[in-house]
């Protein structure tokens, strides 16, 4: 095989198993939620609680990749996950028990972060060991390629009529078919600390309080992002005059995002990874507020594209400058940023579902949203300013 050909199959080893544990597994919930609450009886709040206990079980998985530094751990981890990611799919469609539910949504997102971070890790590992650029933006297209796809399927099964438990079922022999070039064309884990060619791989790690700052500012993009990415279809649906409209808009979020991850890299090696990531923190709000304050449908799709576009570029760019930071083991820091979006992740569902019972709408969610993301891109600002203001001089607070 040759080096070209091992690459693409690497990288589609990393597209496919971020669209299985993320696209299926977690974010089929998403586009399927109103046909569960109409047809299952799923309220609004338990709604909610179920998108947050499925945070929480991310949040976990990110816990566990901070604290786990054996490479050959985190090849089985990854693997185990993919299995689990199937599992947990098929277990949404056989009952309409909540708890199983619960159960479910939790070891998906266990599964989730391990797509997420031990295999994007093993994947960064191995492009950095052979002397390939050391970015992620063509694995994280997975993203927005699975938000598409179940945001797709869904629309086709609502037309042919399918109900809620089918369509679970469904995904399922979709989980299943995904998870077998994720798991033989993901490469193995690698303990070398050199390159192929024989160069040195050191860590380059961030001062304390740049690391303290990031996380903070990833926390507040990791509320941004929840609460549009887990309601879009609730908050468009409720809209008067756009019922139904709401899956559309969810797959405009994925159409923006399955390019962007690999135009942000494009964009990075330009302006740098901080401006970037400001740059996209910053047409994020604009993403968030469009569906809510436009009220026209064409705005609204506008509004998802770049809100699609925006929040996997950051991600991306996010995880890519962790492989910066550590090219022998990136799932580190990789899990440490993601405990702060994951934690995220856990408190904005359910404090938004909550409102949403308590004020018959998701407005509120929405400005809490757009604000906790303008102080996240208020923070990187301020990095960037303080990495420009000490290059300038001789003392970069970023290696």
């Amino acid at each position: 095989m040759t080096r070209a050909n091992e690459r693409l199959k690497v990288l589609a080893a990393g597209v496919l198993s971020i669209v299985l544990t993320l696209g299926v597994a977690r974010f089929a919930y998403t586009p399927l939620l109103p046909l569960m609450q109409q047809q299952a009886g799923l309220g609004v709040n338990e709604a909610g609680w179920l998108a947050s206990i499925n945070y929480v079980g991310y949040l976990c998985g990110a816990l566990i990749a901070s604290s786990i530094g054996d490479p050959a751990m985190k090849d089985r981890l990854f693997r185990l996950g993919v299995i689990v990611a199937v599992v947990t799919t098929a277990m949404m469609g056989a009952t309409e028990n909540f708890w199983i539910w619960a159960i479910s949504r939790f070891f998906a997102g266990l599964s989730a972060s391990a797509g997420m971070l031990f295999g994007t890790g093993l994947i960064l590992n191995w492009l950095i060991r052979n002397d390939y650029r050391g970015e992620l933006g063509i694995a994280f297209s997975g993203l927005g390629l699975g938000v598409v796809g179940a945001a797709a399927a869904v629309m086709a099964m609502n037309v042919a009529g399918l109900g809620w438990s089918a369509q679970w079922w469904v995904f399922t022999a979709i989980a299943l078919a995904l998870s077998v070039p994720s798991l033989a064309w993901m490469p193995r884990s690698d303990r070398s600390p050199v390159t192929r060619s024989g160069q040195p791989m050191p860590d380059n790690p961030p001062g304390r309080l740049f690391l303290i700052v990031f996380m903070a500012a990833y926390f507040c993009a990791g509320v941004g992002y929840v609460v549009t990415a887990t309601f879009i279809v609730a908050i468009v649906d409720h809209l008067p005059g756009f019922a139904g409209s709401g899956t559309l808009v969810f797959l405009a979020i994925g159409l923006g995002a399955t390019p962007a991850s690999a135009l942000w890299d494009v964009v990075a090696r330009r302006i740098g990874e901080l401006p970037a990531m400001t740059v996209a923190g910053a047409l994020q709000i604009i993403g968030i507020l469009l569906p809510l304050l436009a009220h026209n449908l064409v705005v609204s799709l506008i509004g998802a594209l770049v809100f699609g576009a925006t929040v996997v570029g950051l991600v991306s760019l996010v995880l890519t400058m962790a492989g910066r930071f550590y090219p022998t083991g990136p799932a580190k820091m990789m899990g440490r940023m993601t405990l702060s979006y994951g934690a995220a992740q856990v408190i904005a569902p359910a404090l938004t579902g909550a409102a949403a019972a308590s004020f018959g709408g998701y407005d509120a969610g929405v400005y809490l949203a757009a604000a906790a993301t303008a102080l996240g891109t208020a923070l990187l600002a301020g990095l960037w300013a303080a990495e420009r203001s000490s290059t300038k001089k001789g003392l970069p607070i970023v290696p």
